[in-house]
């Protein structure tokens, strides 16, 4: 028998579909050797996820590949809602832009892939094994070896530090691993029809509670479309993809579904299930591979593109020394219950289309009519505030002395306004941000409140400083307010920040890689949340439990 290749790798991503090639853009743009393994060398050619919110773009802004991105995007798709009897119930159009991105995209899949494909050319120490599949996987305390069989049967041995494990949800790695995926598998089946030659005038996803055969439509870029009719217990799943099937599906909904030019057809099974730990080891489970949701409110992919965004700046602070392991625990205490919130968010939703009984169908529009008069209710609903945003409560961040208070933004995504640079330019925050973590301060420079041993320990994690200044705050265009540190000063173009600032009680704002608020402090108290930061990510073993970050001291003077 001969000898196994071996690579070697700081991390191995198992996995290239969205979500691990996110994961391997990030630890490319971070600098980690990273080996990406897939079992096929090409990406499925139609459509599988198909919405994208505005946290995932951020994320793809993270990687310089969110315009890529939206070249093949429909922008702010509406969400409709029908009734038994075909009438609207609501009409979801969420025009918040929080974030930077509209909340609700429509894309495809496989030109999403190719951007991110395409984006890892970049980096000369990203590397891929397509065609290549894992067999066995062993971890010690000091790296993982992965047994990988290569398309000519070559055998091929990878060392890496850690793995990530984005090889969906027959996951290879978490069977190996033994971790339970705990939940349910639904038992209505559903078919899923596609073409490429859109029949209908119909710009939206349509969600129709039809009690006759619950169904769904959407509107595709480039002329396609999506169809998705729930099957009845009885019905078989594979007769039910018959083109004579296919078309009486159909009927009713096109004007003649034989002329349709269909590019598949396949049956679903929708599961409800969420990994009973992310991380094991040096393994760290994304996406899929980590929990499984019905489709209906479009956030399996979105769920995962967190995930990727979390681990890998972790990852990668581990790998280059600038942070301990223990950090790593904390993907799993950040995420994990953000996806069961997701879950249970996508089965909510299912709920509302389920309904096979005509009474019951009725109740349900009657409830949704009587709700929705409410002012608030409607705007709740209109503008997607029914989504869970994620909030950590646990982790790398500082909660201040009142950690369940629920205005807190701390753990939250922290926004992302238009600002003005000092040669004019008119950018979105994150472009001024850098790539890890920021200290930004409203009329207060960061670099003015830091001692010198505070700033030697942000400078080692390669932070950005960062001022932020009223608009046209300077003396005229060429005369521009101006920190006498170094600090990147910004102009907050339209009061977005300082109206942030003015609702948030203390002036600098620390806010991590994945753009997550981690403390908000009063100036006076940098030199407290530095000690305490410290403690929580730096490469040092003073403090040895994974645990740590639970009980990290935090200075009174923090307000947040």
């Amino acid at each position: 028998m001969t000898e196994p290749v071996v690579h070697r790798a700081q991390v191995a991503v198992v996995g290239a579909g969205p979500v691990g090639v996110t994961v391997a853009n990030y630890l490319g743009l971070y600098g980690v050797r990273t080996l990406l393994i897939d079992r096929s060398e090409e990406i499925v050619d139609y459509p599988r996820a198909v919405g994208m919110d505005d946290e995932c773009l951020r994320s793809f802004q993270g990687v310089g590949l969110a315009d890529e991105m939206l070249a093949d995007m429909i922008q702010n798709v509406p969400l409709k809602m029908f009734a038994a009897n075909g009438h609207c119930l609501a009409d979801i159009r969420p025009d918040t832009k929080e974030f930077g991105w509209p909340r609700r995209n429509i894309f495809m899949q496989q030109l999403a892939e190719r951007a991110l494909r395409e984006g890892l050319t970049r980096y000369p120490h990203v590397r891929s094994l397509l065609g290549h599949e894992l067999v066995r996987l062993e971890q010690d305390g000091t790296e993982a070896r992965l047994h990988v069989a290569g398309p000519d049967g070559r055998r091929v041995l990878v060392h890496a530090d850690y793995v990530v494990a984005a090889d969906g949800g027959r996951s290879t790695v978490r069977e190996q691993l033994g971790i339970p995926l705990s939940g349910d598998t639904h038992p209505r089946k559903w078919v899923v029809i596609e073409c490429d030659d859109d029949p209908l005038d119909a710009p939206y996803t349509g969600l129709h509670g039809d009690p006759k055969r619950p169904y769904v439509c959407l509107d595709l870029p480039y002329n396609y479309r999506r169809w998705e009719f729930m099957l009845f217990p009885g019905e078989d799943a594979e007769a039910m993809l018959r083109p004579e099937k296919v078309h009486e599906l159909l009927s009713g909904h096109v004007p003649d579904p034989t002329a349709l030019h269909i590019i598949r057809a396949r049956v679903y099974t929708h599961h409800s299930r969420v990994a009973d730990r992310f991380v094991d080891g040096r393994v760290c489970l994304v996406g899929d591979a980590a929990h499984l949701m019905p489709p209906w409110a479009g956030q399996g992919m979105n769920t995962g593109i967190r995930d990727a965004t979390n681990v890998a700046w972790k990852l990668a602070a581990v790998v280059s020394g600038r942070s301990h392991p223990r950090i790593l625990a904390t993907y799993d205490t950040e995420r994990r219950e953000h996806a069961r919130a997701m879950v249970k968010l996508s089965d909510a939703i299912g709920r509302f289309l389920a309904p096979t009984n005509t009474t019951v169908a009725r109740a349900r529009d009657t409830l949704v009519r009587g709700l929705t008069v409410a002012p608030p209710v409607r705007s709740w609903l209109v503008h997607m505030r029914f989504k869970p945003v994620p909030r950590y409560t646990e982790g790398i961040m500082l909660h201040g002395r009142r950690p369940g208070r629920r205005n807190s933004p701390v753990g939250r995504m922290f926004v992302q306004p238009r600002v003005e640079t000092a040669d004019g330019r008119v950018v979105p925050l994150d472009e001024t941000l850098g790539e890890w973590f920021a200290l930004i301060g409203y009329g207060v420079d960061p670099l003015v409140h830091l001692d010198p041993d505070s700033r030697a320990f942000w400078d080692r994690i390669g932070t950005r400083y960062l001022t932020v200044v009223e608009s046209r705050s300077g003396r005229s265009r060429t005369e521009r307010r101006m920190s006498a540190t170094g600090s990147v000063t910004v102009e907050d173009v339209d009061g977005t920040l300082r109206d942030w600032f003015a609702a948030h009680e203390g002036g600098v704002a620390v806010v991590r890689p994945d753009r997550y608020l981690a403390a908000l402090a009063a100036p006076r108290d940098l030199g407290a949340v530095t000690d305490a930061f410290e403690r929580l990510i730096a490469p040092s073993s003073a403090v040895e439990s994974k645990d740590a970050w639970r009980s990290v001291p935090v200075p009174e003077g923090d307000a947040s």
